[in-house]
C-alpha cells in the first residue's frame, strides 16, 4: 500500500480556509451550524467527522473518528465565498428561511462579517437566478481572478490551507465537448471565451490552480471533465463529487439494496418532489432540471444489476420528477412508489413518503467534505477520491471504473479508508514519540 506522507495532526490553530461558490440556503446554513456548535448551543448533528465512531469488525464500538484521525478542528475553519447576490451570510440566511431566528441570532456576529466575494456567473448557465455582485472581463481574466481570490483570502485570513466544495445551483445540462479534453485545450477555450466552459468549471480550474481540493455538490459537470482531472492529477489536488445525496436517492439507495440482497423483483419506481428554495426554482428550468435527472436516475442500474439478474430487473419503469412549490421553501417533500414482486410473482408495493428539510440535511455533509477533502489531501490523495462516493448522487471514479451507489457499501469504502489514514496516523504519533 502507498503510505504517502506522514499525516500528522494539524497544529492547534492553522487555519482552514472552507470557501463555498453559491452562499445561499445550503452554505448558510452550514456556516451557522458551524458557529452554534463552536458557541455549544447545539450538537452537529448528521456529521460524520464530529459524531461518526471508526468501525471495526474485530471492535464492538470503535473510537470516535475525531479521535483517531487528525482532522482539522471546527476551531480552526474559516468560511467564505461568492455569490451573485451580495447579502452577508446572516442576511442570505435570514432571507433563505431555513433556520429560524432564534438559531440564527446568537450567531449573527459571526455571520455578519462573511461577505460574498464578486461571483463568476453567467444565467445562460443558471436561468432562473440573477445579480449584481459579478465579475466582468473575459473568461480568462474571471478565471485568473479567482485564483487570485483563493490566494488573498488565505493570506488575509491566516490560512494555512483551503478546501473548496462547491454549493452553488444546478447548471443546464452539458456533455463533455472539444473544449474539455485536455488542460491545454480548455486553457484555450477560456481565451476564446468558449461558451462550452460553464462557471463551475471555472472554479474547479482556479481551485486546482490555487492548489485546492474541489468537491461537487451538485450535478455539474464541473471538475469531471478530462481536462480538469488531468490538471488535478499534474498538480496533485484531490477532487470529489457529485450532487450532495440528501433526500430521495438517500431512500433510494438505502431501500434498492434490500431488494437485491433478497432478491425481489422490481417493475417501477416513480419518484416525485416538490420544493421550493433556490434550488427548486433553478431546477423549474428544464435544461438544469435534465442534469439533475440524469444524476438521479443513475442508481439503480448498478444497486440492482440488471445483466446479472434479468428476470428481476431487466425491464424496470423508472420516473423522477421535481416541481418547484414556493409554499415548502426549503422543505422538500419526496414521494416514492414501488412496485415491486415476489414469490411466483405475485405482486407487492412500497410507499415512502419522506418530509425532509433539503439543507439541514445537506449542511453537514458540506462540513464533512471540507474535513475530509483537507485529510485527503494532506495524506497526498489525487483526483477523484472514490471513498467519498457515500456522500454524492454520482459519485466520480476513476476513468474505467464503475460507480458504487449502494449506501452500505459506499460507508464500507469510507470506513476502509479511514482506518488507512487512522493507522498512518497512529504509526506517525509512535515514529514522533521514538
Amino acid at each position: 500500500m502507498r503510505m504517502g506522507p506522514a499525516l500528522g495532526k494539524p497544529r492547534k490553530g492553522e487555519k482552514l480556509a472552507v470557501l463555498l461558490p453559491g452562499m445561499g440556503a445550503v452554505a448558510t446554513t452550514a456556516i451557522a451550524g458551524v458557529a452554534a456548535v463552536r458557541r455549544k448551543l447545539a450538537d452537529p448533528v448528521g456529521s460524520l467527522t464530529q459524531l461518526g465512531h471508526l468501525q471495526d469488525g474485530a471492535v464492538e464500538h470503535g473510537p470516535l473518528l475525531r479521535d483517531v484521525l487528525p482532522l482539522a478542528s471546527l476551531d480552526d475553519l474559516v468560511f467564505g465565498g461568492w455569490d451573485p447576490i451580495p447579502d452577508d451570510a446572516y442576511r442570505a440566511a435570514v432571507r433563505a428561511n431555513v433556520l429560524r431566528r432564534e438559531h440564527l441570532d446568537p450567531v449573527r456576529e459571526d455571520l455578519e462579517p462573511i461577505r460574498p466575494m464578486t461571483a463568476v456567473f453567467d444565467r445562460e448557465w443558471v436561468r432562473r437566478l440573477d445579480g449584481p455582485n459579478v465579475k466582468t472581463g473575459t473568461l480568462r481574466e474571471k478565471a485568473e481572478a479567482l485564483v487570485t481570490d483563493i490566494r488573498s483570502f488565505l493570506e488575509r485570513n491566516g490560512c494555512t490551507r483551503g478546501v473548496m466544495v462547491w454549493t452553488g445551483s444546478t447548471e443546464v445540462y452539458a456533455e463533455v465537448g472539444a473544449a474539455h479534453l485536455d488542460p491545454k485545450a480548455f486553457e484555450a477555450a477560456l481565451d476564446r471565451n468558449d461558451p462550452t466552459i460553464a462557471p463551475s468549471m471555472i472554479y474547479a480550474w482556479a481551485a486546482i490552480r490555487a492548489g485546492v481540493p474541489f468537491l461537487n455538490g451538485a450535478p455539474n459537470l464541473s471538475a469531471d471533465i478530462p481536462a480538469l482531472r488531468e490538471l488535478a492529477e499534474q498538480r496533485g489536488v484531490v477532487t470529489g463529487g457529485k450532487d450532495f445525496k440528501t433526500g430521495q436517492t438517500l431512500m433510494k439507495t438505502t431501500i434498492a439494496p434490500m431488494l437485491r440482497a433478497r432478491l425481489l423483483g422490481l417493475d417501477g419506481w416513480f419518484s416525485t418532489n416538490i420544493l421550493g428554495n433556490r434550488d427548486g426554482e433553478v431546477l423549474d428550468d428544464a435544461d438544469s432540471f435534465k442534469t439533475k435527472e440524469v444524476s438521479k436516475k443513475s442508481v439503480l442500474d448498478q444497486i440492482l444489476s440488471p445483466r446479472e439478474h434479468p428476470e428481476l430487473y431487466g425491464q424496470i419503469d423508472h420516473k423522477v420528477t421535481i416541481h418547484y412549490y414556493p409554499p415548502r421553501g426549503d422543505n422538500k417533500e419526496g414521494w416514492d412508489a414501488i412496485d415491486l414482486f415476489g414469490w411466483l410473482g405475485y405482486p407487492m408495493q412500497i410507499k415512502v413518503n419522506f418530509q425532509c428539510r433539503d439543507s439541514i440535511l445537506a449542511a453537514p455533509i458540506v462540513l464533512d467534505l471540507a474535513i475530509l477533502g483537507d485529510l485527503a489531501q494532506r495524506a497526498g490523495e489525487k483526483g477523484p477520491q472514490e471513498w467519498l462516493s457515500f456522500f454524492f448522487k454520482s459519485p466520480v471514479t476513476l476513468p474505467g471504473r464503475a460507480a458504487i451507489h449502494d449506501l452500505f457499501q459506499q460507508q464500507a469504502l469510507l470506513q476502509a479508508q479511514l482506518r488507512k489514514y487512522a493507522d498512518r496516523a497512529a504509526a506517525n504519533t509512535q515514529s514522533a514519540v521514538g
